[in-house]
């Protein structure tokens, strides 16, 4: 398998990562054979260092640097908040306004932690398929632009404004996830990165690396474009 690549120069190279692949190697997941991390490596021909991380769940954009040195320099900026991150979810619910969300998010250690993330909407449908009771079912494309970095976020934020992203386990609607595995066969998270803005620490030049929806992201906005 090779990845798509995105961007690509002297210090970083950017990927599509497809849902359901790693990063790099976990504890949590020893049965994995197949990373990010080691497929870019060995399609390159070089040591690649992973600048940040994205869920196995969610697909999009990935960077990495070819060196420590940039690495180190891409991290610099990241913490500084110089990022613009851009996601796009598949959601529960009519999502008609925008809203800024800063639930404080809970990490691993017990840690309370303050977590902020923008949504606005996209589109809405309303598909021909009853569903709890109700003689259709709604659903959202939404942005997602998260302000912190925490665990999560985006998925956790959505729960707790009742509007799950599809696929989603453990945060989405068990329901909901549910119906669309027996109606269409999906049990992919339908989160997308779709893309990264920030000036190049290197050559200062502003960049913005982006991605397409992902094929089963597609796939189901189709299948909600046919049953309106």
């Amino acid at each position: 398998m090779n990845l798509e690549i995105l961007f690509e120069d002297e210090y970083y190279v950017a990927v599509h990562k497809p849902h359901g692949l790693l990063v790099h190697r976990s504890s949590i997941a020893k049965d994995v054979e197949v990373f990010a991390l080691q497929t870019l490596r060995d399609q390159l021909g070089i040591h690649v260092y992973p600048v940040h991380r994205i869920d196995r769940k969610t697909a999009g954009v990935l960077l990495f640097a070819k060196s420590p040195a940039s690495a180190k320099a891409m991290g610099e900026i990241w913490e500084q908040g110089q990022v613009k991150k851009l996601y796009y979810a598949i959601v529960r619910g009519f999502f008609l306004q925008p809203i800024l969300c800063e639930q404080a998010l809970k990490n691993e250690r017990g840690n309370w932690q303050e977590a902020a993330t923008h949504f606005y909407p996209h589109l809405q449908y309303e598909i021909n398929i009853p569903f709890n009771g109700f003689p259709t079912s709604r659903y959202s494309l939404i942005q997602c632009q998260p302000l912190t970095g925490r665990t999560h976020q985006i998925r956790r934020h959505l729960s707790h404004l009742n509007h799950p992203i599809i696929g989603d386990r453990p945060w989405g609607c068990n329901k909901q996830n549910k119906l669309f595995l027996e109606l269409w066969s999906v049990d992919t998270m339908m989160l997308l990165a779709c893309s990264l803005e920030f000036k190049h620490p290197f050559t200062q030049e502003e960049l913005c690396i982006q991605t397409d929806f992902s094929e089963q992201m597609l796939r189901l906005l189709n299948l909600f474009e046919k049953n309106t």
